[in-house]
């Protein structure tokens, strides 16, 4: 809307200025000069005005403004402006043959004045802002993402300032077994399949795309549009993008009898934004403890057989629109102080009052299981698990408790990211 208003404004501007002139009769000695030039084939150029010259010039205007804004290189604005003039040019030539005299002058400097004005505008820095945002970001970003920054007053900061954002790391974990098992083409086109479903989804609800390898994906939701309720909407994100990766393995499997292992890490607080990199390879991205930490909780899924693992900064942020239920405590930045993991479950209001009361018994036995009570706390997850079916904490926190009795030590995800308990 930014560059419309600005096209229209100088458009309008340039074609008034020249329809003024030629109103005055100011092109007539011109338009004299040039018919004498083809021969006088046709009837004399008349000083009066004509209503469809006028509308020309205005078209001329308008669309020169809008298209010198709009084209991000320089080199094909003044194609389309030079194009214009040698078109008035061809078209009062052309029209001299079938005894029609047509003046170019009017037409020419309205295409002039407008591309003038539109190509000083261009090189503001509000006229560079569309071409800044695309070479930034690129298809990294939804369309409506796009216009928001295009169209925003904010300044464009590359240069680095913390943000409070929230980080989604999607990982697939089963990796070497799909290499083993598929030939090289088809485990490309399964892993595309699934990476592609996957960030131009959450691209579309609003992310930015920081990465997407052979292995992994990394959304940020909070930037480079400030969004105060980045948690939430990350959360929600990541639960639908289970539900749509879960289709994408059911397809996977008819195609290639093979599903993907894929778990969710999701992680909220400060981080550095800037344009990172060098004059061969840079992008916008996104650096700090918290964004490595969510990579981090991605992996501890395996560990504890859990799907989306939160960190503590994302509940205290999205707790009034999610469900969730604690996981473990991990030591901080501090050796003193104590981080809670949660497991995402769903949004508020979703779950069922049986799952709700899963949820609670899971909670109570977390709780009696942290102050040693091993058998309140079995109690509480046994009933909890009878209730329906399989349960992958559940039965890791059983075991756990069972291996604490035998003298086995607990052991922590953080130094067994990548162990699967069977």
């Amino acid at each position: 809307m930014r560059y419309l208003r600005v096209a229209l404004l100088y458009g309008f501007g340039a074609a008034l200025v020249v329809a003024g002139l030629y109103a005055l009769g100011l092109f007539h000695p011109l338009d004299l000069a040039l018919w004498n030039f083809l021969g006088r084939a046709s009837n004399p150029p008349s000083p009066r005005r004509s209503a469809w010259q006028c509308l020309l010039i205005f078209f001329l205007g308008l669309s020169i403004a809008w298209t010198t804004i709009d084209i991000p290189r320089r080199s094909l604005k003044i194609v389309v402006a030079v194009g214009a003039l040698l078109q008035m040019i061809s078209i009062a030539w052309v029209l001299n043959f079938y005894r029609v005299f047509f003046s170019p002058f009017a037409g020419m400097l309205a295409v002039a004045l407008a591309f003038g004005a539109g190509f000083v505008y261009s090189r503001s820095e509000a006229g560079r802002r569309k071409r800044i945002v695309r070479l930034m970001f690129n298809e990294r970003i939804s369309k409506k993402t796009f216009y928001t920054l295009v169209n925003s007053d904010a300044p464009l900061n590359f240069e680095g300032e913390m943000r409070e954002a929230t980080v989604i790391v999607c990982e697939i974990f089963n990796h070497d077994e799909l290499m083993d098992n598929l030939p090289v083409a088809d485990y490309v086109a399964m892993t595309n399949s699934f990476l592609r479903s996957g960030a131009d989804f959450l691209v579309e609800k609003g992310g930015y795309l920081d990465e997407c390898d052979g292995e992994s994906l990394r959304v940020i939701f909070g930037t480079p549009v400030l969004d105060k309720d980045h948690a939430a909407k990350a959360c929600e994100a990541g639960l639908e993008l289970v539900r749509r990766l879960d289709e994408v393995n059911r397809e996977c499997e008819m195609l290639w009898h093979e599903r993907f292992d894929f778990r969710i890490g999701i992680n909220s607080g400060e981080m550095v934004t800037a344009a990172y990199g060098s004059r061969r390879f840079g992008t916008f991205s996104v650096a700090g403890e918290c964004v490595e930490f969510a990579r981090r909780l991605c992996a501890a899924n395996v560990f504890y057989g859990s799907k989306i693992l939160l960190g503590s900064g994302t509940f205290e942020l999205a707790s009034a629109s999610i469900d969730v239920r604690p996981i473990e405590l991990i030591r901080g930045r501090s050796d003193r102080s104590r981080e809670e993991v949660y497991e995402l479950l769903a949004l508020k209001n979703v779950l069922s009052e049986e799952e709700l009361h899963r949820r609670d018994l899971f909670w109570k036995g977390v709780v009696c299981y942290r102050e040693q009570r091993w058998n309140e706390a079995l109690d509480h997850f046994h009933s909890a698990l009878t209730l329906n079916g399989a349960d992958a904490p559940l039965a890791f926190y059983i075991r756990r408790i069972e291996h604490l009795r035998t003298g086995t030590p607990a052991l922590e995800w953080e130094s067994a990211r990548f162990l699967r308990f069977t």
